[in-house]
């Protein structure tokens, strides 16, 4: 199965290297390059309306030589099956998390650790920064990935479940769904439950089917999934802020002209911003329209789910690295 599995990665990518034309190539025709953007999510997530400005912008910026597909519910592939194929130099791209990212430049898994950041400005500090540049060179280095703009906040992560959850305790014995990541499976065992990665295609089913008994999700990945059919609570524990990149080939981006490689890291860092503020927006609204489809909302005691957690950092390997996050965080915030 594994065999076939990379054996059709493999044809996949060769197709779209055949279909998606290098411009540097084509250089004086007026041939398009063309660029597959994938997400797990769905249409009515906000991260799609960023992902539909992104194709705006880098189709208007490039006067036409660039053109932007749009992928939705993982229609070619997993987030993991997307990054092997712009590994091998597809013209393909993904919305991804610092947490899938690890495997290749470990750093980047930080991004995914529970409670890292106080707000939404640290965390668009730390992604803006230096440090957050010199783990992008390891992608780079490491996998031949690169990131175009990671500044796609799709919101604070929270626990789904068919009873309220109050403390850590509650979750014991529980098989909570989580991405298949180290950070983040580490985070659901030291919360007290058991981690079962699956595709975010596959949860609605899995918990209609009671193959696992729990989530964890941001609000308007659970509206857009419809998930609030399927579970009763959402417990406000914020235990991670999911910020996600748009992730590309490397070689493909290198094989663009110097104008066409400007206009799309333009394009993904305005869309990244227009995807956040379209998530702040509709927050308060969702978690209404939560309510009145029947799902009760609590906001429990946060400490005893900070201190659960702890140990992921030692766990993991990032103690070192988080104290040069909170270093740099408190620079930038005056301390």
């Amino acid at each position: 199965m594994v065999i076939q599995h990379r054996l059709h990665n493999l044809i996949f990518c060769l197709l779209l290297a055949f279909f998606a034309t290098g411009s540097n190539a084509n250089a004086g025709s007026d041939k398009v390059t063309s660029l597959n953007v994938v997400t797990s999510l769905s249409s009515s997530d906000p991260m799609y309306k960023g992902l539909i400005r992104f194709k705006q912008l880098v189709e208007t910026g490039s006067k036409g030589s660039l053109s932007v597909n749009l992928f939705i519910g993982s229609q070619l592939g997993n987030d993991d099956d997307i990054l092997e194929q712009a590994m091998a130099g597809a013209g393909i791209a993904v919305l991804v998390d610092g947490g899938r990212l690890s495997v290749y430049a470990h750093e980047m898994g930080i991004l995914g650790a529970p409670y890292l950041v106080n707000n939404l400005a640290e965390l668009q500090h730390l992604v803006s920064s230096d440090l957050f540049q010199q783990w992008n060179g390891n992608l780079q280095q490491n996998a031949g990935l690169r990131v175009l703009a990671f500044n796609w906040w799709q919101g604070a992560r929270h626990l789904l479940t068919q009873q309220a959850v109050a403390q850590p305790e509650d979750l014991n014995g529980l098989r909570l769904r989580t991405i298949s990541a180290p950070v983040w499976i580490s985070t659901i065992e030291a919360m007290g439950a058991t981690p079962t990665p699956l595709s975010w295609s596959e949860v609605y089913s899995a918990l209609q089917q009671r193959v696992i008994d729990a989530g964890e999700a941001q609000l308007a990945a659970v509206w857009g999934a419809r998930l609030y059919e399927v579970i009763s609570h959402v417990s406000k524990t914020g235990h991670i802020q999911l910020i996600s990149g748009l992730v590309t080939s490397d070689d493909w981006f290198n094989r663009l002209t110097v104008a066409e490689q400007d206009v799309i890291l333009h394009a993904a860092t305005a869309a990244g911003k227009y995807a956040t503020s379209q998530v702040l927006t509709a927050e308060n609204d969702i978690e209404a329209k939560l309510t009145a489809a029947g799902v009760s909302i609590s906001t429990p005691p946060v400490v005893p789910f900070v201190q659960a957690t702890e140990s992921v950092y030692q766990t993991l390997g990032y103690s070192e690295l988080r104290q040069q996050v909170r270093t740099l965080l408190d620079e930038g915030n005056g301390q």
